[in-house]
């Protein structure tokens, strides 16, 4: 069955970087457009970061752009979000997803919590 477990979240001060990782099984990940979808807290879920199926092409919610990185690594079945110039309102519970988005929906795993603050 599909199973994706994301990792690496924490506390982080505003400014500050995490490396999150989703690591995929149970369907042809090299095959599968991937995303990243956060939720923050009281709110509905956010597409944040898609990239087609090869690694190519990355596309970005405007509130990330030129701070998030999407990267795919087909050889390991993972899928990675580089947060770096991170900002409060970045606080969340982070989840990948199979699917290239603007679209927040498809099966999650359980998520890793951000928490950006001072």
């Amino acid at each position: 069955q599909v199973q994706l477990v994301e990792s690496g979240g924490g506390l982080v001060q505003p400014g500050g970087s995490l490396r999150l990782s989703c690591v995929a099984s149970g369907f042809t990940f090299s095959a599968t457009h991937m995303k990243w979808v956060r939720q923050a807290p009281g709110e509905g879920l956010e597409w944040v970061a898609g990239i087609f199926a090869r690694g190519l092409a990355p596309d970005y919610a405007d509130s990330v752009k030129g701070r998030f990185t999407i990267s795919k690594d087909n050889t390991k079945n993972t899928l990675y979000l580089q947060m770096d110039n991170l900002k409060p309102e970045d606080t969340g519970m982070y989840f990948c997803a199979r699917g290239f988005g603007p679209d927040a929906g498809g099966q999650r795993g359980q998520g890793t919590q951000v928490i950006v603050a001072s």
